[in-house]
């Protein structure tokens, strides 16, 4: 699984910041997105909060390969390019980035805009917290009353997270666990129950 499910980087949250160019309101704002029409969507809803706006230039990257990005009326590639370089050149994906801007008066020429773009996308990645995405893994176990705290010490002791008791006729525990570490926990299950224990795989995420 761990081929299928390669660890990637993202952002945590929607961030945003801003700055002041020669009397241009630049607002860069960023967001985990998971595919093409969340990404639409952040975009179409940064617009709403800026009808006002001279521009809403945005780019994303998506895992899934899908590359876009628009100037929104800047000069060409002095705007989406350089927002979408910035999460290309930090390797970050399944993220979209707006940056409005409200015109000052003076004209920036083209390096300018490219730098003036860049800093915005760049300053909403930083508010947004770029992190590792790990491929996770929730599975569950049965263990006998007897075993059921030894079970539960051992399951944390490996990495384990969210450790919930269900009891019935044995104890089902479930549990989330990085994919990387599955393997050692259940041989060690194992061992603690005679080989009784088997966890099972309920469903892969990523966190």
């Amino acid at each position: 699984m761990g081929r299928d499910m390669p660890s990637y980087r993202s952002v945590a949250k929607r961030g945003g910041d801003e700055f002041v160019e020669k009397g241009s309101r630049f607002i860069g704002v960023c967001a985990p997105v998971s595919g093409e029409e969340e990404a639409k969507a952040f975009v179409a809803s940064v617009r709403g909060e800026h009808p006002g706006a001279s521009h809403n230039v945005y780019a994303y990257r998506l895992r899934d390969g899908v590359c876009r990005y628009s100037d929104d009326g800047e000069p060409s590639g002095t705007a989406g390019a350089p927002a979408f370089e910035v999460l290309a050149r930090r390797e970050v994906v399944n993220a979209a980035v707006v940056i409005t801007r409200y015109f000052g008066g003076t004209l920036l020429g083209a390096g300018g805009l490219v730098r003036a773009y860049a800093k915005a996308s760049a300053m909403a990645l930083d508010a947004a917290e770029v992190v590792e995405m790990r491929p996770w893994r929730a599975g569950a176990v049965a263990v006998p009353y007897a075993l059921y705290e030894q079970a539960a010490r051992l399951l944390g002791a490996t990495g384990a997270k969210d450790i919930t008791p269900d009891f019935g006729a044995d104890v089902t525990v479930l549990f989330t666990l990085p994919e990387e570490d599955w393997g050692a926990m259940a041989e060690a299950l194992r061992e603690l129950t005679a080989g009784g224990a088997e966890p099972v795989r309920l469903r892969d995420f990523y966190a």
